[in-house]
């Protein structure tokens, strides 16, 4: 079929400027968008990009995966950080706690 003769699907008044390659359906030129050099129509460019969304969130998830194993390994280390202090200030004499070790140091 030729192009001048074809009219829009979503404006029939109107004579079709494009082909849409994924549908195979004709609009004017306000029904479609050019996308990665191609000329589609909305419906069509709606789904790429679902798909491409859908496809996207599934590589993240090893990024997802990744950023809660540091976000864990950060909390170990902080957590390993405190006990370390902790287990400083029990072994510490009693005389630090009161204050009064600088006392004995000066004699």
């Amino acid at each position: 079929m030729d192009l001048a003769r074809q009219r829009c699907l979503l404006h029939p008044l109107r004579e079709a400027a494009a082909r849409c390659p994924s549908c195979r359906q004709f609009f004017c030129r306000e029904c479609v968008t050019e996308h990665d050099g191609r000329v589609m129509c909305a419906s069509c460019l709606r789904k790429l990009t679902a798909n491409r969304g859908q496809a996207k969130s599934a590589r993240n998830l090893p990024a997802s995966t990744l950023a809660a194993a540091r976000l864990a390994a950060a909390l170990a280390l902080l957590w390993f950080a405190f006990y370390l202090v902790g287990l400083f200030l029990v072994r510490a004499p009693s005389s630090f706690h009161d204050g009064t070790i600088w006392e004995e140091a000066g004699k």
